[in-house]
């Protein structure tokens, strides 16, 4: 075709050559403008092979344009030498085009080359130049450019903030913004763009005021503003000032990527059914979803249903060959517990790249299912995919052995992916889950780079394992190292000292959350709540619960654990009705008030708080809440009651609720019962010890001597032996 229009050009016979070149450089450009730089490139080389036409600087420099977009350097040199050997690089748009075509590659040298050899290099020249610096990294070098430039307009003031950007230096890009604006130069879209795009919540006041600015000039209503604006609320946690921005005017100007920005930012702030209820807005307005409206929207769906539909409208609209597509809808169909379909979908992935693999990787592992992990991890190296810190990550969170752990140990010390501080780290805490408390403390001080999650896995750690005052000496370290602990970090330590009762230490980190401002977290709040319980001060529990900004189910549970704990049933249920009109109460919640009521003799409380859970909330009982129940009529002597409400659940119960029930008949001295409920302990494999010495208790204390004795015989003869009692108390 290109060879047609050619010919065609070249043998009109009324027009003389100046004219064809004309005709032939739109054609050029046309094929340039429509991607089609191969095909371009080709009709150049027919041109310049011509005995008809001599290409002149417009076709050079459309040319060298289609040889920059394909990142040619090799055919774009040859247009190079061409350009000095015909006196056509003296044309400024050559010169410049030839700047392109190397900051494209990111050959500076020939972009610095080419832009000394510039007798009267204009603003676009000194704008690749600049661009070309920032894009390969020469920071400092592209501002020496910058000061010394004649004439600065909009586009050269956006490179340096972009660059900047893009290169990590934000305090540039928010510098030279500033001085933009003092010195009068007209911002656009794209610097709106490009500042707002940076704005976190550290910066989200200067955020606002760019916001401000940006109405007061007129870009609201231009996409990439408004887009770069509702990515800044949602990464500041504003829902609500993204939702006013775009229905402002981002329902009325807003693209595909202004939907993906709200779609993908609801689904961060874990709103799934606003993300899925804007996918449907979406479409309803005319726009076709992308594939990253469908990898967002798919981390949405929890409810199979609605995932089959979501991926169902995926293949439907030409996403079914899609490799980032089908890897969210593994990992959809996993969070949908859907394993099966899952799988189904990696197995049909003809083209599976490092993350279909630890999509499927983190599938099993979500399913606990460590053999199949490790089979899938040696599988895709036999495909020629190297695992990366992602994959290890996963294979050790199901790991179901020591001996696993060993062996990844050796594979990322042979792959060196223990430099990797993910790695090392979850190295770390795979060795702290099987107690290898030693391996753990080898390996975190072998680590030549850590951060704080490796000091908050060696804190862990310590506190799993038993080590409570190591890991407040870890904390110690970790302070005097220099680095700053973050919520996390104290909610582990407030959690050691809770386990000791280390109300000095645990008062201690209360002041340095005040002093350097967690107080709001929610989440310290509740590990305060907790210790000071352990510890005994429940006024001070209470001084915390009332001081917190924000309440969250955590912390209603925690200060009616608080009142159970220290025997205030009463208390606790004057908590547990005012909750109710703050939050619903969940099985926790439930657990503790029916232990506060146990442990207050409160029957009529607690058999209206279980029936409430029951009948008013849909909440299915489960171990805690029977051995409550069973606990609190036990205590109060209607054990006949406690019987039937084991019995009358209909399916097998767990050993500790009729524990529970048989020490209640040994403290009431219901024999019948009793002696019952220990002989289905023991045929059932849980007799243990205790069972034995309980029911021998209960033949004495209702006078049967002699069946005490013949049960204490038994015991000796099949050598059933209670422990010794112990205290740590000292003599």
């Amino acid at each position: 075709m290109i060879s047609k229009c050619y010919k065609e050009i070249s043998t009109a016979i009324p027009e003389n050559p100046i004219q064809q070149l004309i005709k032939l450089n739109i054609h050029l450009k046309n094929l340039v403008h429509g991607g089609q730089f191969s095909s371009s490139l080709h009709l150049f080389q027919q041109i310049h092979s011509s005995h008809h036409f001599k290409p002149d600087h417009y076709t050079l420099s459309t040319a060298l344009t289609a040889c920059a977009n394909l990142h040619n350097t090799r055919i774009g040199s040859q247009l190079h030498a061409y350009a000095i050997q015909s006196g056509l690089k003296n044309f400024p748009h050559v010169t410049n085009t030839l700047l392109s075509l190397y900051a494209k590659s990111h050959d500076l040298v020939s972009v610095k080359r080419v832009f000394d050899e510039i007798n009267k290099p204009d603003v676009y020249s000194h704008t690749t130049l600049l661009s070309a610096c920032m894009k390969i990294g020469e920071v400092e070098y592209a501002l020496q450019v910058f000061d010394k430039m004649p004439q600065r307009n909009a586009a050269v003031w956006n490179a340096v903030i972009t660059g900047s950007a893009e290169n990590g230096h934000d305090w540039i890009a928010f510098d030279f913004f500033h001085k933009m604006h003092v010195l009068g130069v007209g911002a656009d879209n794209y610097t709106f763009a490009s500042v707002l795009s940076l704005c976190s919540l550290e910066h989200f006041g200067f955020g606002r005021q760019v916001h401000c600015l940006v109405v007061k000039t007129g870009f609201l209503r231009r996409a990439s503003v408004i887009n770069s604006l509702l990515t800044m609320y949602f990464n500041c946690n504003r829902v609500a000032d993204a939702y006013g921005a775009f229905e402002e005017v981002g329902c009325e100007v807003g693209d595909e990527i202004t939907y993906n920005a709200v779609i993908a930012g609801l689904v961060s702030m874990e709103r799934d059914e606003e993300a899925l209820s804007m996918f449907k807005a979406m479409q309803n307005v005319g726009l076709k979803p992308t594939e990253l409206t469908f990898v967002s929207v798919m981390v949405a769906c929890f409810c199979y249903r609605i995932a089959s539909q979501v991926h169902g409208q995926a293949m439907k609209v030409g996403f079914e060959e899609s490799t980032s597509v089908n890897n969210a809808a593994i990992s959809m169909y996993s969070n949908c517990g859907d394993l099966n379909t899952a799988r189904l979908v990696f197995e049909r992935l003809d083209e599976k790249d490092i993350v279909s693999w630890n999509s499927i990787i983190g599938t099993y592992a979500q399913e606990n299912l460590g053999k199949d992990a490790v089979f899938a991890f040696l599988q895709m190296q036999s495909d020629g995919i190297e695992p990366d810190e992602f994959t290890i990550g996963s294979l050790l969170a199901s790991s179901e052995l020591l001996e696993v752990v060993d062996m990844i140990q050796a594979f990322v010390i042979k792959k060196a992916l223990i430099l990797k501080v993910e790695v090392s780290n979850a190295l770390l805490s795979a060795f702290s889950k099987y107690g290898e408390i030693n391996q753990a403390r080898k390996l975190f001080f072998d680590t030549p780079s850590k951060n704080l999650i490796s000091w908050n896995a060696m804190i862990s750690a310590f506190l799993l394992n038993g080590f409570p005052e190591h890991g407040l000496q870890q904390f110690s370290e970790l302070l005097l190292s220099g680095s700053r602990p973050n919520h996390y970090t104290l909610s582990l330590v407030l959690s050691i000292c809770a386990s000791i009762s280390d109300l000095m230490h645990g008062k201690q980190i209360h002041s340095y959350i005040l002093k350097f401002g967690y107080f709001s977290n929610t989440l310290l709040g509740n590990a305060l709540i907790a210790l000071y319980a352990k510890c005994g001060a429940l006024h001070l529990s209470l001084r915390v619960f009332n001081n917190m900004v924000e309440k969250d189910i955590v912390s209603w549970n925690s200060i009616i654990s608080a009142y159970a704990q220290h025997g205030e049933g009463l208390e606790a249920i004057k908590w547990f009705e005012d909750m109710q009109y703050s939050c619903r109460p969940d099985k926790a919640t439930f657990t503790a008030i029916l232990s506060a009521c146990s442990h207050s003799g409160l029957v009529d409380d607690g058999i209206r708080v279980f029936n409430l859970m029951v009948n008013g909330y849909g909440v299915e009982p489960e171990i805690d809440h029977f051995s409550c129940i069973v606990d609190l009529l036990g205590r109060a002597g209607f054990l006949d009651i406690a019987k039937s409400v084991i019995t009358g659940r209909g399916v097998d119960i767990d050993p500790s609720v009729w524990w529970t029930l048989l020490s209640s008949c040994a403290a009431h001295g219901y024999l019948h019962l009793g002696s019952m409920v220990a002989g289905f302990l023991i045929e059932n494999g849980h007799g243990d010890p205790s069972v034995y010495v309980l029911l021998s208790n209960l033949y004495a204390n209702a006078g049967k001597w002699e069946e005490s004795a013949n049960l204490r015989e038994l015991m000796r003869k099949y050598g059933v032996m209670k422990q010794p009692g112990s205290s740590w108390i000292g003599s």
